[in-house]
């Protein structure tokens, strides 16, 4: 089973992405505070992250960049999610993220988005 951790300060963005992602047979993870973004990789070894752009207590654009920059994680998959839809112009394919989600989203589009990013890593 494919394990997805899902980063975002907002329990119930993360309640709601939770029950999409379980109800499509992922296994999910969340996580209220970007400053235990490493424990919780390291301890749940997730498959993909959705990461929100604004935590209250970190960026995560720089979460990112330092999940990317380390050995150990730079291969998982993150999607940063952002409110803001002029965000997705500075986050494109200078950024860290392999991918970009708009809050509120579409289901088919954040699963089309999880499904695409899982396919690439898998094969």
């Amino acid at each position: 089973m494919q394990r997805i951790l899902v980063v975002d300060d907002n329990e119930d963005i993360l309640d709601v992405i939770a029950l999409i992602l379980e109800d499509y047979g992922y296994e999910v993870i969340t996580l209220t505070d970007g400053r235990l973004l490493f424990d919780k990789i390291n301890h749940d070894k997730p498959n993909l992250i959705l990461l929100d752009v604004m935590l209250g207590n970190a960026d995560g654009r720089e979460l990112c960049e330092v999940v990317k920059s380390k050995k150990e994680t730079q291969n998982i998959p993150v999607i940063l999610v952002s409110a803001s839809h002029n965000l997705a112009d500075r986050v494109k394919p200078q950024a860290c993220s392999d991918d970009f989600l708009a809050k509120p989203f579409d289901i088919d589009e954040l699963l089309n988005k999880v499904r695409s990013h899982l396919t690439t890593t898998a094969a």
